[in-house]
């Protein structure tokens, strides 16, 4: 996607990405799901990755040593593109005993099964289950609000812009950028740090 066509605000106006309190409400919900729906919200809000990057994690994805979540980058339209984002060892720790990830590990012809074998539009409906418990509405409260809000919280936390692209896998600067065109909460706390 180029930066023209990424936009942190829809037609009317309203905020597409999650603050820090919704992703926080969205992690204090996601808590109270079943085990492998946390796991599958922990690893989007974590990672900022798209959720079908997510359905396509498997076993030997996930390397706990060197603490990091490697995604094949789906939307660049060439198969092989991988990056690693960094991820919380609790979140390590939650893929590890949810999916038995060292034991899928171990054995060859498991390292490649799939840790959410789901369809599409049940990942989608199981993330919008927590958003609903979260009590989340608009326009930021989809899989696609949680990667915007990656990318904002990124900037926020002051994150090297090239960091954030590689992590969430865009292929152009430009359209990372846009993550810095935050108002609000996030523009102050962007702003204070010159201050």
């Amino acid at each position: 996607m180029t930066a023209e066509g990424l936009q942190l605000y829809d037609a009317q106006g309203r905020r597409k990405y999650m603050t820090a309190d919704e992703r926080a409400r969205f992690l204090a919900a996601a808590e109270q799901a079943p085990r492998e729906t946390r796991t599958f919200c922990l690893t989007l809000c974590y990672t900022g990755c798209r959720i079908s990057e997510a359905l396509a994690v498997t076993a030997d994805r996930v390397d706990l040593d060197a603490g990091v979540v490697i995604f094949e980058s789906l939307k660049q339209r060439r198969t092989g593109r991988y990056r690693a984002v960094p991820v919380p060892p609790a979140v390590l720790d939650a893929l590890d005993l949810v999916h038995d990830l060292k034991a899928l590990q171990r054995r060859a012809w498991t390292r490649k099964t799939r840790l959410w074998p789901w369809s599409r539009p049940t990942a989608w409906r199981r993330v919008a289950g927590v958003m609903r418990q979260a009590r989340l509405a608009g326009p930021q409260a989809t899989p696609t609000g949680l990667r915007h809000g990656f990318g904002v919280q990124a900037i926020t936390k002051g994150i090297p812009l090239n960091m954030v692209q590689k992590w969430l896998g865009h292929a152009q600067l430009s359209t990372t950028a846009i993550y810095a065109d935050a108002v609000g909460t996030e523009e102050q706390e962007i702003a204070s740090r010159m201050w």
